[in-house]
């Protein structure tokens, strides 16, 4: 399964099981784990760079996700099952969905899910505040949960104006993270820092000139923690 998605979620890593909520699509090319065998279940063969599965366990997604293999989808078992039978339930399971992944071991991979385990982090589904600023408006305090795309967030709100101007309303690629219009100045406002770096896909989108770096797509984030955004 091939692909680039708008968003993605919080990690929690647990003697080396990865569970993610991601939104469809995954962003992840998977491979049977074993060819000679018809029920082994499925592996991670790539991290799209910028996709769900990327943002969500950033940094070092391609290290931690790479020939990991998926244990559960919403609760199922998947770790028996042939690849089809396992896209079938990918592909029937409510987006955002809960995956297990079962890392591959080595020293490199230990390392990053100790520093993961680590940095702070707040609960899926947690209340945070949003706080958000506009041209010539006065500032909106949202109340937002962690998890939850903030692209759709900022656009679920009529007072919001995440795409100024007819260029943008018009010619938006509606959350796909290709056209750069809904990108939005970041401040993290939580204690310890949980939002980090933006990705390198938002580096190409954004680009690197003075006053840009803490810009982010609001489309390639999900809400990790409180934050100050300043619409552009």
């Amino acid at each position: 399964m091939s692909s680039s998605s708008s968003s993605s979620s919080a990690t929690s890593t647990n003697n080396k099981l990865l569970s993610l909520q991601l939104e469809k699509p995954l962003g992840l090319i998977l491979e049977e784990a074993d060819s000679t065998i018809s029920n082994s279940g499925v592996v991670v063969t790539q991290v799209n760079e910028g996709g769900s599965a990327y943002n969500a366990a950033s940094p070092s997604a391609d290290k931690l996700l790479t020939n990991a293999k998926i244990i559960k989808v919403m609760g199922t078992d998947v770790s028996s099952m042939s690849f089809d039978d396992v896209m079938e339930v990918i592909i029937g399971a409510p987006s955002p969905l809960d995956i297990e992944f079962a890392l591959a071991a080595s020293e490199e991979i230990d390392e990053v899910t100790a520093a993961a385990a680590a940095a702070p982090q707040y609960e899926i589904g947690t209340i945070v505040s949003i706080k958000v600023e506009q041209p010539d408006k006065p500032p909106i305090t949202l109340e937002a949960k962690v998890g939850d795309n903030l692209r759709k967030t900022l656009l679920a709100n009529k007072d919001i104006e995440l795409y100024r101007g007819l260029k943008k309303k018009l010619g938006n690629c509606g959350g796909g993270g290709q056209c750069g219009y809904c990108a939005v100045e970041l401040r993290d406002d939580s204690e310890g820092g949980v939002w980090g770096e933006r990705s390198e896909y938002e580096d190409t989108k954004i680009g690197k000139k003075a006053g840009t770096e803490g810009q982010r797509l609001a489309c390639m984030n999900n809400i990790v923690g409180p934050a100050t955004v300043k619409t552009l």
